[in-house]
């Protein structure tokens, strides 16, 4: 099964990039997730429940990351079980670009099913396939524009904050402070030590 297919995401790339890394974020846009966790060796252990024409099983199985080429995008492989209902693995090539202030996320799938899934026709597995794809993607899309609009939010309240915060007022400067001060002795000083010298030769002239 090949499946190829793009989505525009209105937020910034580094944004979306984050989004993709993080498991919570994930877990809540897979379809029928109800476990994804990132463990020790890296990789992701997923569990969900799928239904595939007559057939519902839970899948569980290990994702790996891989070609990590932060924030352009990185390959995803992985393999899960469903018991008796078969089986599923491969993997995707996900792409990130930024178009103007959007994000045009495009990706690469390549799977295989087996056991009864795979009795089931390509033609069901694949319809199956695209709907799931177009729900993560629908989810997904709306999660991350939410995180960029509350970061936004959140950059506009600091920024408003800043402008909003009062200008100290300027210490007052007298006047005197304001002129020169000659071999570091204000310059009242030698004013009146030139009247009292003038004085002193009046005095003494006379």
């Amino acid at each position: 099964m090949d499946m190829t297919g793009e989505r525009r995401i209105p937020a910034p790339r580094q944004t979306v990039w984050t989004a993709l890394n993080d498991t919570e974020v994930l877990k809540s846009c897979i379809p029928g997730c109800d476990k994804l966790e990132r463990l020790e060796t890296g990789e992701l252990s997923a569990s969900a429940a799928v239904k595939i024409g007559p057939i519902s099983a839970r899948f569980s199985g290990k994702v790996q990351l891989l070609d990590l080429d932060p924030p352009n995008g990185y390959r995803i492989e992985g393999e899960g079980t469903g018991g008796v209902a078969g089986f599923a693995k491969g993997g995707a090539t996900v792409k990130l670009v930024t178009d103007g202030t959007d994000t045009v996320m495009s990706y690469d799938v390549k799977a295989q099913v087996g056991g009864k899934i795979a009795q089931l026709g390509a033609r069901l597995i694949d319809a199956t396939a695209k709907q799931m794809a177009d729900a993560f993607f629908n989810r997904f899309a709306s999660a991350v524009e939410a995180i960029a609009t509350a970061d936004s939010a959140s950059a506009a309240s600091a920024v408003a904050t800043a402008e909003a915060a009062p200008i100290p007022a300027p210490s007052s400067i007298s006047l005197l402070d304001m002129l020169p001060r000659p071999l570091g002795l204000p310059i009242v000083f030698w004013v009146g030590s030139a009247i009292c010298l003038v004085i002193l030769i009046l005095m003494f002239g006379g």
